[in-house]
């Protein structure tokens, strides 16, 4: 069996067996009955809406992607901009209630109108997901090892209870789960957060799909715990050979693991291309504000961000025009007009902004576009803090005696007293605080 970080990595066989892993050889052939040389997930003109008490939601419009073998295609935007129900809509797992019109493809076959039990035979399989909140996709009341079991036995009736057992301790330790054996009897709430991700990941790529959609599967963890996830996240795409659709509002993520980024707004997709281009020459004004809104590590001074003001505009009465022209501050009187279609704008590179030329000559430095709004003291040009000079080969920084005159607090029941940061536990105002 296979552990994160080993070589000549292997895998437990439906048999229960143990086999090379898809990733150092071919992977398993497609579902029975699909066109293995057709686009591997194909969405065209997706659009999702949401009849509530106030009107129609139009929580998805026009979602067009092609997702080829082996790539990674990461799909960012704030909350809210439709990227979970996009995801949602093409596993077929949306209320009742919800109208679904468009296209999406796997291998070649139309998925939009399945029944359940036709769309059972591709997920998990063919197209499997990882959802946000473990401690909700998993069931409570059954073991980790039960859960794994039955993913399998759902596409493979001939895998015995004992293949399956082991298999499950297998994927367990893949994903980097310690005591594996024992851990399989356990049920979800007995794992901390970032172990029911590890459980959710493992079932995902249980059957070897050739699809994982990871809808932010980072969300609610600390930074420590993240990095291991997408480190599990890299060992689930090398075990299966799947490709990826990578959901997320972390662009920095995206950076370390997605080919390609599409990003959202308002529901539909305002600019597409290679991360490359994304990053370092953005030409949609929203995916700049994005990135302007991210701190940088690697900066040797103080740089203020520059935050979109503003919030994205209300699904159930959009406004004329561009979606992002309140906010956007390259606003002008033709941006409220139509709403633009995405523009060619490089090889592979598309943007839905009639003023792509103004944006690209910000070579992907918001503060050329985007207004300062910060009042802080401290400006872009300035000299690092005190407490950070002696990384730049400065001297300590001395304390001060006592703290600055604006953080004391006037005495308890002294006006203009002496102040004190710390109250006597016994004091009048405080009480006994035993």
């Amino acid at each position: 069996m296979s552990t994160p970080g080993s070589t000549g990595a292997t895998a437990v066989s439906s048999s229960g067996t143990l086999s090379q892993a898809p990733g150092k050889q071919s992977r398993n052939t497609s579902l029975a009955g699909f066109d293995a040389s057709a686009p591997l997930l194909q969405v065209t003109d997706l659009n999702v809406r949401f009849p509530t008490e106030d009107g129609l939601v139009h929580a998805v419009r026009g979602v067009d992607y092609t997702l080829r073998s082996g790539e990674v295609l990461g799909i960012v935007g704030e909350s809210g901009s439709g990227k979970s129900v996009t995801s949602l809509a093409v596993m077929g797992l949306l209320p009742g209630a919800a109208r679904v019109t468009g296209s999406v493809k796997y291998r070649g076959q139309e998925l939009l109108g399945q029944n359940d039990r036709s769309l059972s035979r591709v997920r998990g399989k063919g197209v499997s997901m990882i959802f946000q909140d473990p401690m909700t996709s998993l069931d409570p009341v059954y073991k980790i090892g039960a859960q794994i079991q039955e993913t399998l036995r759902v596409h493979d009736r001939s895998l015995s209870s004992k293949a399956a057992e082991a298999r499950a301790v297998d994927l367990l330790e893949l994903v980097g789960i310690p005591n594996a054996a024992e851990r399989v009897h356990s049920y979800p709430h007995e794992f901390s957060g970032g172990m029911r991700q590890r459980v959710v990941i493992a079932i995902a790529m249980a059957n070897q799909p050739e699809v994982i959609i990871a809808d932010e599967p980072t969300t609610a963890l600390d930074v420590t715990v993240q990095a291991q996830i997408l480190e599990v996240l890299q060992t689930a795409l090398s075990e299966t050979g799947a490709a990826m659709v990578m959901i997320t509002h972390d662009l920095g993520v995206v950076a370390g693991i997605a080919d390609r980024v599409l990003v959202m707004y308002a529901g539909r997709p305002v600019e597409i291309g290679s991360v490359e281009d994304i990053y370092y020459e953005p030409r949609m004004p929203y995916t700049l504000g994005l990135l302007g809104s991210l701190p940088r590590v690697d900066s040797s001074t103080r740089e203020r961000l520059t935050p979109i003001t503003g919030s994205p505009p209300s699904l159930l009465n959009m406004p004329p025009g561009c979606p992002f022209a309140p906010r956007c501050p390259l606003h002008i009187a033709e941006c409220d007009e139509a709403e633009p279609e995405r523009f060619q704008v490089g090889p592979g590179h598309t943007a839905a902004c009639i003023r792509t030329e103004q944006v690209a000559g910000a070579h992907g430095d918001a503060a050329e576009v985007f207004s300062e709004t910060a009042e802080d003291s401290v400006l872009a040009a300035d000299a690092m803090p005190a407490d950070l000079a002696t990384a730049e080969g400065g001297r300590d920084a001395a304390a001060p005696a006592t703290p600055p005159g604006d953080q004391i607090e006037p005495g308890a029941g002294v006006p203009g007293g002496t102040g004190s940061l710390v109250s006597s536990p016994t004091s009048p105002t405080n009480g006994d605080r035993a």
